[in-house]
C-alpha cells in the first residue's frame, strides 16, 4: 500500500467512528489492512484499456476485474505494484435455474395462524408460529429483559431479498428505518429487491415483527442487506463478493454477520476444493471470515447441508477458525440428516452449535406469512439474531468471549460432537456465565468485628442479591440481607454489606455465598468465600494480664491472656531439664482468651510454662502436676 494518501492516525478517512469505536472498545489495533488499497494502483488498472473493476478488498490488497482485454492483461500484469493475477469466474452468466445446492429450501405452505407451541402471556412478544425456534434458546428470556437488537447492526450477505420492501413481514425494520444500506456485488448496483428469495427468508428469521404470527430473533436490529451470491453460477468470485461485503459493514460498524452460505466446489473444476481445504485458514471466504472476525465482529456461519451428499462434510466459510458455526436440528433437538458433518479438516469442533433448520419458520417470499423451511441457512439467521441480543446486554465482553459463552451454555458442552458440536445454546445460561465473569467481590474482617462485603455486578431493576451465612455449628446456610438494585437499566452495580459479629466470641471460620435472583425467571449463586475470624472488638478496656492456673495441676491447666490491642500469642511447656512437651503458636488474641493445655498425659513432677506475646518471651511460670 506503498504512496496512499490515507493514514493509520487518522482512521475517520476510512472507518466510521462505530467501526474506531468497535476497535477502542475491545482493543483492536487499526492497522495496514484498515487502509484502503492505494487510488493510484486502482486507477492505473482501470485505464490499461477494456476493464471494469467489479470489487476492491482492502483486507486482501487486490481487486476484482472484468475483461475481455487481451493486451489490457498483460499490461497489468506487467506493472510493479501487481504481485500476481488468475481467474475467479467464467466470462458470461447465462445459466436461468438456480444451481447453487448449498442454499436452503422454502416450501409454499403456509401456516396456520395458531402458536405452535404454548408460551407465556407475560412474554413481551406474542411469537405465534415462531416460539418453538424462539424459545429452544430461550431467547425469550432476552426479550423480555429489553435485549430485543435495539442499537445493534448486523449484516446479511446473501442471494438477494427478493420483496423485502413490501412484504408485511418486515414493516416493522420499514417503518422504524432500520436497513441501513443495500448493495448488490454481483451486479454493482443499491437495490437487491429483486433477485432470489433467500435473503428474504433469512432475514425474516431475525426480523420479522408480526405479533400472533411470527416474530424473529432480534427484531429491533438494524441491518446491511448485500447481494454477494449468484446462485445462477458457482465461482469463486462470489468469494471475493463476500470478502468486499464483509469489509464494507466492517468499516460502517456491523457487529454481528449472518451468513448463510457455503462453497465447495464450482462450475469449473480448476477451482474445486477438497475437504482438506476445509482447515480454516486456507480459503479466500474463510480468511475474509476470520479477519471480520480480528476487527471485533461476531461471525455467524451455516454449516451446510451436505450431510446426505458425497461432500458430507461442513462447508467453508464454516470451517473458518473464528466464526460460529451453526448445525441444523428440529424444535424437538433432533438432528437434520441434511445438516453438514463436522470437524474441520484440522480438528476443530465443528458445527459449533445447532439451532432449528428443519421446519424452521421463515417468511414466504410472495406473501410474508410464516412458512417452512429447510436447511442450516435459517439456522444460522435464527442463532445470529439471538446472538445480537445477547451482545446488546453485554457489550463489555469482546466476540470471541460472546461465542465461547454460547458454546459453554449449550447442551452437548463437555461432550461435543460432530452434528451439532457443543450443542443447543441456552441463552439465558450464556446470560447467568457472563454476568460471573463480569462479577467481583471484596469480603474482609474489619478491626471492630465485622465482615465488610464489596460487591460489582451487573443487573438491572429487576434484579437483586441475597447473602447467605453459615456458621461451623449450623448445618444450612442463613439468609443475612437481601440488597435489591436501585438501577433501572442493566449497568455494573456497587452493593455493599456489613456483617455485625460482635456477638460470636470464639474464633471460626464462617462461609458465605451470594446469590442473584433475576426476576421470576431464575436464581442461582455468584460466588462464595471462606472468611477466617478472630473476634477482634472489644466492649470495654481491659487490664492486660496473663494467669496460669491451677498449681498444682491434675487434667487441665489455663492460661487465660487478656489484651486491650490485638496480639499474636504462642504458649511452650518444657521439663526441668529443657524437652519441650507442648506448644502452640500462632493465636491472634484481642480482649480475653483461654487456651487449655491438657496435662493428664504427663509425668507427675515440676515443669516450666512460657508465654509469647508477638515473639517476644512475656512470661514463664513453674507449675506442679500431680
Amino acid at each position: 500500500k506503498a504512496g496512499t494518501p490515507f493514514l493509520i492516525s487518522n482512521p475517520s478517512q476510512f472507518l466510521a467512528q462505530r467501526a474506531i469505536d468497535r476497535r477502542k472498545r475491545y482493543n483492536i489495533n487499526i492497522d495496514e489492512s484498515d487502509l484502503p488499497v492505494t487510488p493510484a494502483y486502482i486507477d492505473s488498472i482501470r485505464l490499461s484499456g477494456n476493464v471494469t473493476i467489479l470489487t476492491v478488498s482492502k483486507w486482501f490488497n487486490q481487486v476484482c476485474i472484468q475483461t475481455t482485454d487481451a493486451t489490457a492483461l498483460n499490461k497489468i500484469n506487467s506493472f510493479s505494484f501487481v504481485k500476481s493475477s488468475g481467474p475467479v469466474a467464467a466470462r458470461f452468466f447465462n445459466v436461468i435455474q438456480p444451481r447453487n445446492t448449498q442454499l436452503g429450501a422454502v416450501t409454499e405452505k403456509q401456516l396456520p395462524a395458531v402458536a405452535g407451541r404454548p408460551q407465556s402471556p407475560a412474554d413481551f412478544y406474542n411469537y405465534g408460529q415462531s416460539y418453538p425456534q424462539v424459545h429452544l434458546h430461550n431467547a425469550e428470556f432476552l426479550h423480555n429483559h429489553g435485549f430485543r437488537g435495539e442499537g445493534m447492526q448486523m449484516a446479511i450477505m446473501d442471494a438477494g431479498f427478493y420483496h423485502y420492501k413490501s412484504l408485511p413481514t418486515f414493516d416493522s425494520i420499514r417503518t422504524n428505518n432500520q436497513v441501513l444500506e443495500t448493495w448488490d456485488f454481483v451486479s454493482g448496483k443499491a437495490s437487491v429487491n429483486e433477485e432470489f428469495a433467500h435473503g428474504t427468508n433469512c432475514l425474516s428469521t431475525i426480523a420479522a415483527n408480526m405479533p400472533g404470527l411470527f416474530v424473529g430473533t432480534a427484531p429491533k436490529t438494524s441491518f446491511y442487506l448485500y447481494r454477494t451470491e449468484d446462485v445462477g453460477s458457482e465461482y469463486p468470485i462470489e468469494e471475493h463478493n463476500w470478502a468486499a461485503a464483509a469489509e464494507r459493514a466492517d468499516s460502517l460498524g456491523a457487529d454481528v454477520f449472518s451468513v448463510s452460505l457455503g462453497y465447495t466446489t464450482f462450475d469449473n473444476s480448476i477451482f474445486d476444493y477438497t475437504y482438506a481445504n476445509m482447515d480454516g485458514n486456507t480459503t479466500l471466504i474463510a480468511r475474509a471470515a476470520n479477519l471480520a472476525a480480528k476487527k471485533g465482529i461476531v461471525v455467524v456461519v451455516a454449516a451446510g447441508n451436505e450431510g446426505e451428499d458425497p461432500w458430507h462434510y461442513i462447508t467453508t466459510p464454516a470451517d473458518a477458525i473464528s466464526v460460529l458455526s451453526v448445525g441444523a436440528v428440529d424444535t424437538s433437538k433432533r438432528i437434520a440428516n441434511f445438516s453438514s458433518f463436522g470437524p474441520s479438516a484440522n480438528g476443530q469442533i465443528k458445527p459449533d452449535i445447532a439451532a432449528v433448520g428443519f421446519r424452521a419458520v421463515v417468511a414466504n417470499a410472495n406473501t410474508g406469512a410464516p412458512s417452512f423451511g429447510y436447511g442450516t441457512s435459517f439456522a444460522c439467521p435464527i442463532m445470529a439474531g439471538v446472538t445480537t441480543c445477547l451482545w446488546q446486554a453485554f457489550p463489555e465482553v469482546n466476540n470471541m468471549q460472546i461465542i465461547d459463552a454460547l458454546r459453554h451454555s449449550s447442551d452437548r458442552f463437555t461432550t461435543p460432537d460432530n452434528r451439532t458440536g457443543y450443542g443447543i445454546p441456552d441463552v439465558k445460561n450464556a446470560f447467568v456465565l457472563l454476568i460471573k465473569k463480569l462479577y467481583t467481590q471484596q469480603i474482609t474482617e474489619s478491626a471492630n468485628c465485622t465482615v465488610n462485603m464489596q460487591l460489582t455486578v451487573k443487573a438491572a431493576a429487576d434484579m437483586s442479591l441475597e447473602l447467605e451465612r453459615k456458621l461451623p455449628a449450623e448445618t444450612t446456610y442463613k439468609t443475612i440481607a437481601l440488597v435489591k438494585n436501585t438501577n433501572s437499566s442493566f449497568i455494573q452495580s456497587n452493593f455493599s454489606y456489613a456483617d455485625d459479629l460482635s456477638s460470636i466470641a470464639a474464633s471460626m471460620s464462617i462461609q458465605y455465598r451470594i446469590k442473584m435472583t433475576i426476576a421470576a425467571d431464575t436464581s442461582f449463586y455468584l460466588d462464595s468465600a471462606i472468611i477466617n475470624y478472630i473476634p477482634n472488638c472489644n466492649t470495654g478496656n481491659v487490664t492486660e494480664k496473663i494467669s496460669i492456673h491451677p498449681n498444682p495441676v491434675t487434667e487441665n491447666l489455663f492460661v487465660t491472656i487478656e489484651r486491650n490491642t490485638p496480639a499474636n500469642t504462642a504458649i511452650e511447656m518444657y521439663t526441668t531439664t529443657g524437652q519441650k512437651v507442648y506448644s502452640l503458636y500462632n493465636q491472634p488474641v484481642n480482649g480475653e482468651q483461654t487456651f487449655t493445655i491438657p496435662v493428664k498425659q504427663l509425668s507427675p513432677g515440676v515443669y516450666v510454662v512460657a508465654v509469647f506475646i508477638n515473639d517476644k518471651k512475656v512470661t514463664t511460670k513453674k507449675v506442679i502436676i500431680h
